[in-house]
């Protein structure tokens, strides 16, 4: 029999696996992947961030970071400028931009249907309690 800690963690995965698949299939009718939307994200939030930095944002290895970038680069989304020293920053391209905000609608959609079992009040205390275990503070 699972312990109770066991069936807890069953469930935060069971919840992020679901939200995961539904946003990868909302994301794909854009023709974008979550992984690609995620480091366009996480480029808006923090224009001319080098790779190191985005990856950690987007919870992957700098070079895996870097072979997505190459691919964003590629669609036209992102492009990259000689920054201080060796650096290599990161901006999105107004095309980057599209994306991204079509990739929010998209999201917003998918995420009021995963959520839609919890009332407003539901929601805040998870936020609440997932930032605790986070340690992000902000909870």
């Amino acid at each position: 029999m699972l312990s109770e800690l066991q069936q807890l963690g069953r469930a935060v995965k069971q919840a992020q696996y679901r939200q995961h698949r539904a946003l990868e299939s909302g994301l794909s009718a854009i023709g974008i992947t979550l992984a690609q939307w995620d480091a366009l994200r996480a480029i808006s939030r923090t224009p001319g961030a080098s790779a190191r930095t985005l990856a950690a944002a987007t919870f992957q290895s700098e070079q895996a970071f870097g072979a997505l970038a190459g691919r964003l680069l590629a669609q036209g989304w992102v492009e990259r400028r000689a920054g201080h020293g060796r650096r290599i920053e990161h901006h999105l391209t107004p095309s980057g931009k599209q994306v991204l905000r079509s990739g929010h609608k998209v999201a917003d959609e998918v995420l009021a249907a995963c959520f839609a079992p919890l009332s407003e009040k539901d929601r805040a205390a998870l936020l609440v309690l997932l930032h605790r275990l986070s340690g992000d503070g902000d909870g």
